[in-house]
């Protein structure tokens, strides 16, 4: 007999409000009606109840909700047996574990909402897996004989008995000044356990910042004394949630190498990251997570690097012959290199040599030119003036020498999102880009790829960082203008959400026959959207000097050479992957003096 579909009913806690509707999903329930309890929503409860035994699948009660907070999910019908934690009824569940192993890198990958930061906290000893008997959690001796026969049946053990210490680098790094206080130096005194403080701090720049209070520091400071932190203590088990946001890319291959230092015979390092080709560089072996957000998450066997992350990237896990994403993803890179000639006919703006002058630091920027329907990038390290660049052309900051910037109407998504206005994101939209929202090319190009259907009447203050910068972006976006400046658009968002923004912003230029200037960290990213690159060189934060733009070819390997570092190409999918220093082919490509491929 073929096995019951398993289905699931999630309720969503922020959407749910029983005293505000009349319970149109209690009503509408034919299992109801025919005089079973399937919903219950009593004057009393913050939240309906379904009963996933009774429930039928016909989602008639997700239709009927008027505040969209019901999502009836029909699972794969091998997974009833591998759950491993479920929160309450009707909430999300985490099916299997990763399993880490000893000596080596553990990379996680999924979209946000799937249960990597549950898996790390029960990875780390913190939190006991109920294998989804919320009501009755297990004790561990049911547990570990759950576990019986896989690896993690020795890990569990080996945290039980004590001999395992874990350490955790927090996803969200902005709130470590609410949590702590103090200068980096008193901090990194406190918890330094192995005397590797100094070449820690050295490797990850934070030699210059360690008489700083915390509350001073930057975002990427912010990140990278996390980082020195968890590196700097005597532990068995090392977990990074998101080490490289915030950061420039020297400084992610960097925080990279200080990472892969920590691995030894004994020791289990786990990373979840959402920067593809920093994963690639950083993991042995990769899980990948799939499922709904918010409803239910699984994690696959372990693969290797390129086989995990080009699983990921297809949608297809081969070993179970499961399709979890509809298209694949792939990254063609801009095919301008021939057209330079034609291109060179169309520059209509320009902008002149100009200097500007910030407290010590100084920015020179070389004449440039730009077109209609191109996207120039602009690569450099923190604090080399990128965005400053940015404000100049914005008309924001006035440069101190230099002729005059062309008067060009500019919109401009900042690098740092503070939500500033109460309200709904519609009502937001509705007062800033009233026409653009409602316009159906809008609509089809950038509203229902960045997924804002599911966001639009929640409050902008509760948003996550992931749904602010989609925000963001499209506000940006839907504002008329000339030239759009987008400054790190990938920050926050999870790999998936980071290619449909790329495509998004790709796909309206050159619809919309405009100008983009973005920056950008993740090198997949980058090369994906830039069709030529602005290289910025010099010393961070004292003098800088901004590079006329140049072909993405020639751009690419003068900034790859001054990161010591050399790309090669995915056959399947074309994304850049990052060759391990010295390697054979690192070796070879920098004799030539060949960085960066733009075919293999």
């Amino acid at each position: 007999m073929a096995d019951k579909l398993t289905r699931i009913a999630i309720v969503n806690n922020d959407k749910c409000k029983p005293k505000k509707c009349r319970q149109e999903c209690k009503k509408s329930c034919p299992v109801n009606r025919m005089g079973k309890l399937c919903i219950e929503v009593t004057p009393a409860d913050k939240l309906a109840f379904i009963s996933e035994e009774l429930c039928i699948g016909c989602g008639i009660c997700a239709k009927k909700c008027p505040f969209e907070a019901i999502s009836i999910i029909n699972l794969p019908s091998n997974l009833e047996k591998d759950t491993t934690q479920r929160y309450s009824a009707n909430s999300f569940k985490l099916h299997r574990l990763p399993i880490p192993r000893p000596g080596e890198v553990l990379g996680l990958v999924g979209t946000n909402g799937i249960g990597k930061t549950t898996a790390l906290k029960i990875l780390a000893g913190k939190q006991k897996p109920n294998l989804g008997r919320f009501d009755d959690p297990p004790d561990w001796t049911e547990i570990l004989m759950y576990f019986r026969g896989s690896e993690l049946q020795n890990y569990f053990t080996k945290i039980l008995e004590d001999n395992l210490k874990a350490i955790m680098k927090p996803q969200y790094v902005d709130q470590i000044p609410k949590a702590v206080k103090g200068t980096v130096q008193a901090l990194l005194d406190r918890k330094d356990e192995t005397g590797t403080q100094e070449e820690i701090c050295d490797q990850l720049d934070l030699l210059r910042v360690r008489d700083r209070n915390v509350e001073d520091l930057s975002g990427g400071e912010l990140q990278r004394f996390a980082c020195a932190v968890v590196c700097i203590q005597a532990a068995d088990i090392f977990m990074f949630d998101e080490p490289s946001s915030y950061l420039d890319v020297k400084q992610r291959l960097k925080t990279a190498i200080a990472i892969r230092k920590l691995v030894a015979a004994d020791r289990y390092v786990i990373v979840v990251e959402h920067d593809l080709s920093v994963l690639d560089y950083l993991s042995d072996f990769i899980c990948c997570l799939y499922g709904v957000p918010g409803a239910y998450g699984v994690v696959t066997m372990p693969f290797s690097v390129r086989d995990g992350i080009n699983i990921f990237l297809d949608g297809f896990i081969p070993t179970e012959n499961l399709r979890f994403r509809d298209m694949s993803l792939v990254f063609k890179v801009s095919e301008t290199a021939d057209k330079e000639e034609e291109i060179q006919k169309f520059r209509r703006y320009k902008y002149p040599d100009m200097s500007k002058c910030l407290g010590d630091f100084r920015l020179r920027v070389k004449e440039g030119e730009f077109t209609d329907s191109e996207i120039i990038v602009m690569l450099g390290e923190n604090g080399t003036g990128k965005t400053t660049f940015i404000r100049m052309l914005a008309g924001r900051l006035k440069p101190d020498e230099g002729g005059e910037i062309p008067i060009l109407n500019v919109s401009y998504k900042p690098q740092k999102i503070s939500p500033k206005s109460q309200g709904t994101v519609r009502q937001l939209l509705h007062e800033r880009i009233r026409d653009a929202y409602i316009h159906p090319q809008f609509i089809s190009d950038v509203m229902k790829p960045l997924d804002m259907e599911k966001i639009i009447d929640q409050e902008i203050q509760t948003l996550s960082g992931g749904e602010l910068q989609r925000v963001a972006l499209t506000l940006c976006l839907g504002k008329p203008a000339d030239v759009y400046l987008i400054d790190e658009p990938s920050a926050h968002l999870d790999s998936e959400q980071r290619l449909s923004a790329a495509k998004v912003i790709k796909r309206f230029i050159l619809h919309a026959k405009k100008t983009g200037f973005v920056v950008e960290h993740d090198f997949i990213m980058a090369t994906y959207l830039a069709d030529r690159v602005i290289v910025f060189e010099g010393t961070p934060s004292k003098d800088s000097l901004a590079n006329t733009p140049q072909m993405l070819l020639t751009g690419m390997n003068k900034f790859l050479e001054s990161l010591e570092i050399t790309f090669r190409r995915d056959p399947n999918n074309f994304r850049p992957r990052i060759n391990k220093l010295n390697s054979v082919k690192d070796s070879e490509q920098k004799r030539s003096g060949n960085y960066f491929f733009l075919e293999d």
